[in-house]
């Protein structure tokens, strides 16, 4: 059991040595060397990696891929030349109600969902791999806002198709179609969308629920990838269709791509599907998104002037059978192993359970969930950059054993809603590792918001939320970075930048980890975040891709693994230029009149903590429902020596 695919530092014992002169023997014919004769999996990088049994004869090595990048192959194993996958794309987001009908708003229908597992009720074909060239890109797909469709995941020549919006009140009453189909409104028209849309075999996804064309009717619930959306009863919205279980990342199964609830009228509000769908509810942000890294659909609601919940982000796993790993000390997260470290990495909520021994020195590394970018309609101000999620880092405490220590994942800040003068953005959650005793719970704060009114102040937090540019009132001042010491960790935060008052109007950037977010007029275009931090060298790892490889004016950017950086500021009408994000994750700034795509620029990176771009939409129309300006969701490392 001591041999690894990568060669990545094993520990050699008396059983890895019985194994490897088998090997030998078997594989070389009793000469030369037994590495040379020793079976192999694939050599291979890119995202989070997860080793673990099937519990089984199988060994397998997962590559788990939050946000976007490249699953790169140099070598071909000796266990076949595939491996399996599993793409799920961002889940579309809930309906509403602009006009006050007391109507729901339809859940909306989860990514889809595709995969190849042997066994899956919904597996596809073998998927070769070779090393000609040998890279694959991968593409993790948003989760949609509010009304709106999720965005593609992509493996290779895989993709999985955005869940549908639901349908919202007036204009957009039908569910939209996607991987599932998003839910009907509670009026007319009022049918669920399609899922399954484009057509692909085996299906991807199912259709939404329809509304209930009655007074205070209720919304459909979204399409889930193993269920269709519930129909609204009455007043009551429909409960969103359950999602598919797998086991891939690991080797217990998780669910993904649920489909959200329908917003109830005058009922009750549907529940999520099981795989992240968001339940319906009140207006955002009280409605409750879709799960990130799942492709659940975003709730609806039917509160007047309501905004549906954000659809999940998605996800894409790459896994191939591997010859060994070594024996971890505990369990939870994705568990891998580098230069005599056993690694845990939860990019989810879970658990970090110690076994029948103690650690004597852990280090952990805790990122809360960056801030929502701001955004502007029309007028003067530029907007500030959301900030990043606050970072801890304790370099070794013991833990104790036969001990659980629960880990809640932080989610970043929603998006500025933009709709004739209303205007915010939100915090980001609060990651924490719990720990009841002495020296105590670790608690990173959500980083701050941006702000996207006329010379309003960035929203405090981990980091601050660059201040919005501004005439009368004049610019306004970044939000203060309130990470302190937690629980023994050394805290990492730092304020927003502030906006700058006429002619210019250039909003702030958002604090980061490693530096303050810059003031609008510090440089020729508006306020680039702060940069982050890297993550300590215990977990750089060179087979995985976890953290941002960013660049930043005279930071030091190289090696990657970095983490919470903030949010650049937007353009604003009388200068275009836009900030960059901070190393780390942060979302570059959007102006609609600089050729910029605000989907694929703006957002957080998913598991590094970073904060939103700041955005300018001018000139009319003023309603924006599309885009991802979100802050990036948080993460926790844990590292001891194996």
């Amino acid at each position: 059991m001591g041999v690894r695919s990568t060669g990545s530092h094993p520990t050699t014992t008396k059983a890895d040595g019985h194994l490897l002169e088998y090997f030998r023997q078997t594989f070389s014919g009793g000469g030369g060397s037994a590495a040379a004769g020793a079976p192999s999996g694939h050599t291979a990088t890119g995202g989070v990696i997860s080793d673990y049994p099937d519990g089984g004869s199988n060994i397998y090595r997962a590559h788990i891929f939050t946000s976007s990048g490249t699953f790169s192959v140099s070598s071909i194993g000796d266990f076949g030349a595939t491996v399996d996958y599993l793409v799920v794309a961002g889940g579309g987001g809930g309906g509403g109600d602009s006009t006050g009908t007391g109507r729901g708003g339809g859940g909306g229908g989860a990514g889809g969902f595709r995969t190849n597992l042997s066994g899956h009720p919904l597996a596809g074909s073998a998927f070769p791999v070779s090393t000609s060239p040998g890279n694959y890109t991968v593409t993790v797909g948003g989760g949609g806002a509010q009304d709106t469709i999720g965005e593609n995941s992509v493996f290779g020549p895989i993709t999985s198709h955005g869940g549908g919006r639901g349908g919202r009140y007036p204009g957009s009453e039908a569910g939209g179609d996607g991987g599932s189909g998003g839910g009907g409104h509670g009026d007319t028209p009022n049918s669920g969308g399609s899922g399954n849309t484009p057509p692909v075999s085996p299906s991807q996804g199912n259709d939404g629920g329809d509304g209930a064309n009655t007074g205070g009717g209720g919304g459909g619930g979204g399409g889930g990838a193993g269920a269709v959306g519930a129909n609204a009863s009455g007043t009551a919205g429909g409960n969103g269709g359950a999602g598919s279980p797998i086991a891939i990342e690991t080797n217990t199964a998780k669910t993904y791509a649920g489909g959200g609830g329908g917003g109830g009228g005058s009922g009750t509000h549907g529940s999520g599907g099981a795989g992240g769908g968001g339940r319906g509810g009140p207006p955002n942000p009280d409605t409750a998104s879709g799960t990130f890294s799942t492709g659940g659909g975003g709730g609806g609601t039917s509160a007047p002037g309501g905004n549906g919940g954000q659809g999940g982000s998605g996800v894409v796993v790459v896994r191939y059978k591997i010859a060994s790993i070594q024996t971890a000390k505990a369990t939870g997260g994705a568990v891998s192993f580098y230069s005599g470290k056993t690694i845990h990495t939860f990019t989810n909520s879970g658990a970090f359970t110690v076994g029948v021994s103690e650690i004597p020195s852990a280090e952990i590394f805790v990122v809360a969930g960056g801030g929502g970018g701001g955004g502007y309609a029309a007028g003067d101000g530029g907007s500030g950059g959301g900030g990043a999620g606050g970072l801890c880092v304790h370099p070794g405490r013991p833990l104790a054993a036969s001990t659980a220590y629960p880990i809640s994942i932080g989610g970043g800040g929603a998006m500025a809603l933009v709709s004739n003068g209303h205007k915010y953005a939100v915090q980001g959650t609060n990651t924490v590792f719990t720990d009841p005793s002495s020296p105590g719970t670790i608690t990173a704060v959500g980083g701050g918001f941006g702000r996207g009114q006329d010379g309003s102040a960035g929203g405090g937090g981990g980091s601050g939320g660059g201040g919005a540019g501004g005439g009368n009132p004049p610019g306004g001042s970044g939000g203060p970075g309130t990470q302190s010491p937690s629980g023994g960790a050394t805290g990492y935060g730092n304020d927003g930048g502030a906006g700058q008052t006429g002619p210019n109007f250039r909003g702030g950037g958002g604090g980061g980890a490693g530096a303050a977010g810059s003031a609008g007029p510090a440089q020729p275009g508006n306020g680039p975040g702060g940069y982050g931090r890297q993550a300590p060298p215990s977990f750089r790892d060179p087979a995985s891709t976890v953290g941002d490889v960013g660049t930043y004016g005279g930071g030091d950017t190289s090696g990657g693994f970095w983490f919470a950086g903030g949010g650049g500021s937007s353009g604003s009408p009388y200068n275009t230029t836009v900030g960059t994000g901070g190393a780390g994750g942060g979302g570059e700034g959007y102006h609609n009149g600089s050729g910029r795509d605000l989907d694929a620029n703006t957002a957080g990176k998913m598991s590094t903590g970073g904060g939103g771009g700041g955005y300018q939409i001018g000139p009319s129309p003023y309603i924006v429902n599309s885009g991802n300006a979100n802050g990036g969701s948080g993460i926790v490392m844990i590292a001891y020596p194996t």
